[in-house]
């Protein structure tokens, strides 16, 4: 029995639930309602979005392991100073990778990379997840979730930049399908945060009018 465990595939049904569930059912923006705040700073563009992506992915998938590497050596009383100093190191790491690599990027995205330290999905993946699993699983349920996360700031950021900037990836796209010249104006309204919001919400009546049970088990 025990030889059947460790042999365990690395991507067995169970673990793939890690990677699929965050993506709809148990989303951290849509069904937990986490990261809002993220949602509405850095999705007027398509770019930092997806920078933001990444950078989050990072951040979550090694912190979730290092802390479930850590977890029986972890004081109770001190676990949260201990998870913040590891987030805070990992956001260090990817804010340096960022202003060597994508410097203008990094420029627009400003204070918010700083900020994922507080991101209250990473918190509570590590509290809920890493303290209490192996490694492995432990970097899927990181990667599952910090992806969950950034489809949502992808299709948003996507929507907001095509209609408010008539660009994708600052790509005109308006102007090269000549959509100016039929008197298309650029929407200045998507590019503002509360948009962000509504879009956001607009996914959430999307995602539950289509799958019942989440509205029943809220």
């Amino acid at each position: 029995m025990s030889e059947a465990k460790e042999k365990e595939p690395l991507f067995s049904a169970k673990n793939r639930k890690l990677l699929i569930n965050p993506l709809h059912k148990d989303n951290p923006i849509t069904t937990q309602v986490l990261g809002i705040c993220s949602a509405l700073a850095v999705t007027a563009k398509l770019k930092p979005a997806f920078v933001m992506t990444l950078s989050v992915m990072a951040v979550l998938g090694f912190a979730n392991v290092i802390i479930s590497i850590l977890r029986n050596g972890i004081p109770p009383r001190i676990r949260i100073i201990v998870q913040l100093v590891v987030i805070a190191s990992l956001v260090i790491l990817v804010d340096q990778v960022l202003k060597a690599f994508v410097f203008d990027v990094s420029k627009q995205l400003s204070v918010f990379v700083g900020l994922i330290i507080t991101n209250c999905i990473i918190m509570g993946r590590l509290e809920a997840f890493a303290l209490g699993n192996k490694p492995w699983p432990s970097f899927l349920d990181g990667i599952g979730n910090a992806f969950g996360y950034g489809w949502i700031l992808i299709v948003v950021a996507f929507f907001r930049e095509f209609l408010g900037s008539g660009t994708i990836w600052d790509y005109p796209v308006m102007e090269k399908l000549g959509v100016y010249e039929l008197g298309y104006v650029n929407n200045g309204f998507m590019i503002l945060p509360p948009m962000a919001l509504i879009l956001v919400g607009i996914i959430i009546w999307v995602q539950r009018s289509k799958d019942k049970s989440l509205v029943e088990e809220n």
